[in-house]
């Protein structure tokens, strides 16, 4: 199975294999002549990669900062809503239907998981528990939060 993400703003979507153990953003810096790129602590003590180890890396090229702030520009004040009217809101970052992998940070009121994404978007998934890491369908889309089902378990 392979999974499609698109980039704030729909700029591309971008080919996820089944194999990914886990997804962050870093930089890359320079020790000696080598360039780094650091691993979060988290990455190692949920057991998604373990020290010592090889794996396979991938670099997604990131935007520069004026097109980053032209995409926001534009999903910001000029979102066109399901009427076809433009809203000045920004718009969720989740569709109904699409396959997210989240980890769940917290905990709400009524037990279910709560995971955050872009722009601190939250995703209530419920019978998750606090640091799993899961695969969801987003099965309810609301203005500031969505609902994902788990359809795997620690990814």
């Amino acid at each position: 199975m392979v999974d499609y993400l698109v980039s704030f703003g729909g700029l591309r979507p971008l080919e996820i294999s089944d194999k990914l153990l886990c997804l962050f953003s870093a930089d890359v810096t320079m020790k000696d002549d080598e360039y780094v790129v650091t691993v979060p602590r988290r990455e190692i003590d949920t057991g998604s990669v373990e020290s010592g180890e090889t794996y396979r890396v991938a670099l997604i090229s990131r935007e520069t900062e004026t097109e980053s702030e032209e995409s926001q520009t534009t999903a910001t004040n000029e979102s066109t809503t399901s009427t076809g009217t433009v809203s000045s809101e920004p718009q969720p970052p989740v569709e109904a239907g699409e396959i997210r992998y989240v980890e769940v940070e917290d905990i709400g009121k009524q037990g279910d998981g709560i995971a955050r994404v872009e722009r601190g978007y939250v995703i209530i998934v419920p019978g998750a528990e606090i640091g799993e890491r899961v695969k969801v369908e987003i099965t309810e889309v609301k203005s500031n939060f969505a609902v994902g089902e788990i359809i795997e378990e620690e990814f």
